[in-house]
């Protein structure tokens, strides 16, 4: 499968269309934390170790890697509320495979998010000690995919989860146990839900909330057609959550379908100059309204490679990055992903 559908919202990777354009890396020795990619076993299009070890061998110098949850090698037996801890043993396997050095100087899955779900109230606290366990120390946090939207065309996510589940009683009790434990939450939710989100991080002001792929802009469905009235309706909504100091924000994700760029349905893939252009009005915006050091650069591969490659993706941010102080490069790039999910700094 080539292009995305609703039922089937990720686009597939056709690596011989990826080939029609390539790149040398820009600034090759800039250290570089992607700061959100995904290891799964997805029938017929897998993404294991192997296989982000190939896309990071395209020149730019990543030093190690943020691996999320995406509901890969759940666990088969046992209570379903413990299912989810499968996927941290899996990325820790592969974490431990990468630690080695065998494979380069990459520390693939450094930092794990995983998944619990949170309207188990209280009761998620045993699944939270369960995934810091199987995380050998890499875990740091929960991810909770709430993309909810009204209009089944709009909806650009696998996942299908209830209505204003952000200020569901249950959820929020379960949310309550992420701080005691010293965990964050990577929130993935639509731009018409960030007034939900700043609700929910006002009321946990001592939760670090890191939004991903900077808030889903919607562009698909009832959104295509209306970029520029999205973007500003996105925008309002933006510059109220900058004011909760516990936000954070991933920048990227921008090659997914429901963003309606449609790099994916050109003839030839885009370069980092055409995805540069496209991505400075909400690049910008992002940066000016939570600094650079409330910002992280992030792949989202294998994902967002239905769109660009990951040597093309990271020289468009390179890119738009060209104007910015060095602290503010080296937030942008390392040191924000380092400081939320405590890594280790890359040295300059």
């Amino acid at each position: 499968m080539s292009l995305a559908t609703a039922a089937a919202p990720h686009l597939g990777v056709r690596p011989d269309w990826l080939a029609r354009w390539r790149e040398e890396a820009l600034e090759p020795d800039l250290p570089i934390i992607d700061a959100h990619h995904h290891l799964w076993d997805h029938p017929g299009a897998p993404y294991f170790l192997d296989d982000l070890l190939l896309d990071l061998a395209g020149g730019h110098r990543i030093t190690a890697t943020v691996a999320v949850e995406c509901k890969a090698m759940y666990r088969t037996q046992g209570p379903v509320a413990l299912e989810p801890v499968g996927e941290t043993e899996f990325l820790n396997a592969a974490a431990t495979l990468s630690a080695r050095g065998e494979h380069g100087p990459c520390r693939v899955a450094a930092a794990i998010v995983g998944h619990a779900d949170l309207c188990l109230g209280a009761q998620v606290r045993p699944v939270l000690q369960a995934h810091v366990h199987a995380g050998g120390g890499r875990f740091r946090g929960i991810r909770y995919s709430a993309v909810w939207h009204p209009d089944p065309a709009a909806r650009g996510s696998l996942a299908r989860p209830p209505p204003y589940v952000m200020a569901d009683p249950a959820f929020r009790a379960g949310f309550a146990e992420l701080a005691p434990l010293g965990l964050s939450f990577d929130a993935w939710i639509y731009h018409t839900q960030l007034p939900e989100l700043s609700d929910l991080a006002r009321a946990f002001p001592a939760t670090t909330i890191v939004l991903d792929h900077m808030g889903g802009v919607l562009g698909i469905g009832p959104y295509a057609g209306r970029r520029d009235e999205v973007r500003l309706q996105w925008l309002a909504h933006l510059k109220e959550l900058a004011q909760c100091p516990n936000v954070v924000l991933k920048l990227g994700g921008m090659g997914m379908r429901l963003f309606g760029f449609g790099f994916a349905e050109r003839e030839n893939p885009p370069s980092s100059v055409e995805l540069a252009d496209a991505w400075r009005p909400y690049l910008g915006p992002c940066i000016e309204y939570f600094g650079a050091d409330r910002c992280m650069f992030e792949s989202n591969f294998p994902v967002d490679k239905g769109s660009y490659s990951y040597t093309v993706l990271w020289n468009a941010f390179k890119r738009v990055a060209a104007g910015l102080s060095e602290a503010d490069k080296r937030a942008l790039f390392s040191a924000s992903a380092a400081r939320i999910y405590r890594l280790d700094a890359p040295t300059p």
